[in-house]
């Protein structure tokens, strides 16, 4: 006689929820912007050349053109990573103190997560859900990690709960480098201003510089060498 095998609640949790790295994913799916790009380019290129040989040439070009987009970063995307990061060292730093204080780990995350606003806070509601109902700390956090802006915290409070580190410790650390990392990106943001600034000035000033200066030059030796 069989009995039927009683599920955990972190386990039926798993089986019907998906990180919200993973949920953000499917909701940003880029088939639309790669149909729309790509469908144009291979009309256009198979009108122009025509024949087999613009059939070929299309595909080839639409194919680059949908890898282009897949890879490409929507601002969404972009605008969420920046908001992350921008977050991760208060939350950090709170989270460290509320460890020091006396919360669980689940407890300080629930606390932090009330605290912070926007994606990190929903990345974080769900990662303090996930531990409330039973599932092991080290694979929540190592879910979490599949995202590039979350991964330097939630590796190390992984490792740290894994190797039982304190993770209030490792929590301070994190913040600083994720503060340091901030500093540099904001540096390396101001550095890109001042060159994408630059080139304009010289796109308008080049033609006139050489319509001004090079090609009456030129003119003039070209009218002296070849007068009789």
């Amino acid at each position: 006689m069989c009995w039927p095998v009683r599920r955990r609640p972190a386990d039926r949790l798993r089986a019907v929820v998906a990180p919200p790295v993973a949920r953000a994913a499917v909701a940003e799916n880029p088939a639309g912007r790669m149909a729309l790009v790509a469908g144009p380019v291979l009309v256009l290129v198979v009108l122009v050349v025509g024949g087999v040989a613009g059939v070929v040439l299309g595909v080839l070009l639409a194919g680059a053109v949908v890898v282009h987009v897949r890879r490409k970063e929507s601002p969404q995307e972009r605008r969420r990573k920046e908001l992350v990061r921008a977050d991760l060292p208060f939350a950090a730093d709170l989270m460290a103190e509320c460890l020091r204080a006396g919360q669980p780990l689940v407890g300080a995350v629930e606390i932090v997560a009330r605290v912070v606003d926007g994606p990190l806070g929903e990345r974080l509601r769900w990662a303090g859900g996930q531990m409330r109902l039973g599932a092991d700390p080290v694979e929540v956090w190592r879910g979490l990690a599949a995202e590039d802006s979350l991964a330097l915290l939630a590796r190390a409070i992984a490792r740290a709960v894994e190797s039982g580190a304190p993770v209030a410790d490792v929590l301070t650390r994190v913040a600083e480098d994720a503060r340091q990392a901030g500093r540099a990106a904001s540096s390396a943001a101001a550095r890109r201003v001042g060159v994408q600034a630059v080139a304009p000035l010289g796109v308008c000033f080049l033609p006139a510089f050489c319509f001004l200066g090079i090609i009456p030059v030129v003119a003039g030796l070209a009218a002296q060498v070849l007068a009789p």
